[in-house]
């Protein structure tokens, strides 16, 4: 009869040859994030055109992100509580991606946050188009098995089941600036559509008049020419697209910024 110290120790052995990013560990990121006001999104685009160059290669581009949460909205709750440490689970892909081999290319993503320091491990799969319809995203685009499998070479076992609970889109304009190459964004209209109806209420789509700029670099410190940002009225925040999405959906209107 096989031990149970056997057992365990045959387990590790077959995780260590298990490929994947978990290998690897993610560089660490220091994100800011800084909420735009509707009126100012026009003159805060055209600062960041004065001050960073567009990217290379997609400077201008719709983002589409399929959310993961439990039944009981655990990612959620913490992001509104301002937890220290979160971590985000969601399936992404890009309006300019062109098909391959008749699939969508699509990346599951764990994101993990501690602090204002962040990380990000992804995977890329493809996609049968018709998956990526509104009408069928309830199904998680992968199945189940391919994405506790994925998050497994993560390092991630979450301890309830997740499911998708919200689609959440927006328009991204990439820069980066001028003297550091720090990577520059800012995102606007910023659409959503719930995709877990048990959650008790139903909606059309969501929509967000407010923008956000973050600035993506290895410490906290703003490059020079971005700290003039704070003549464009824009605030330091904790600006969550995920959470004020559902803050919106859920009524709570006065936790948007």
């Amino acid at each position: 009869m096989k031990t149970v110290e056997g057992s365990k120790l045959k387990i590790v052995e077959i995780l260590k040859k298990i490929p994947g990013p978990a290998d690897e560990k993610p560089p660490q990121r220091f994100e800011r994030k800084f909420a735009v006001y509707p009126k100012d999104i026009p003159m805060s685009l055209a600062f960041l055109r004065q001050v960073c160059r567009p990217d290379g290669q997609y400077p201008k581009d719709r983002v589409y992100s399929l959310y993961f949460d439990t039944a009981d909205l655990d990612q959620y709750e913490k992001s509104a509580a301002g937890d220290f440490s979160k971590k985000k689970v969601r399936i992404r892909w890009y309006g300019s991606d062109a098909q391959e081999n008749g699939g969508v290319p699509v990346y599951l993503e764990l994101k993990t946050r501690e602090g204002f320091a962040s990380s990000k491990k992804r995977q890329k799969f493809t996609a049968p188009p018709q998956s990526l319809l509104s009408a069928n995203l309830s199904r998680g685009i992968l199945d189940k098995t391919t994405i506790s499998q994925t998050l497994a070479t993560f390092g991630y076992f979450p301890e309830m089941p997740i499911k998708p609970i919200i689609l959440i889109s927006y328009l991204r304009y990439r820069f980066s600036e001028l003297q550091t190459g720090t990577r520059v964004c800012i995102d606007q209209d910023i659409r959503a559509l719930v995709m877990a109806p048990e959650l008790g209420r139903q909606t059309h789509e969501i929509k967000l008049d407010s923008g956000v700029i973050e600035v993506k670099g290895p410490s906290l410190e703003l490059p020079v020419t971005l700290r003039y940002m704070r003549q464009l009225d824009v605030d330091w925040s904790r600006f969550s697209k995920y959470g004020s999405c559902l803050d919106t959906y859920f009524g709570h209107t006065d936790n948007l910024y």
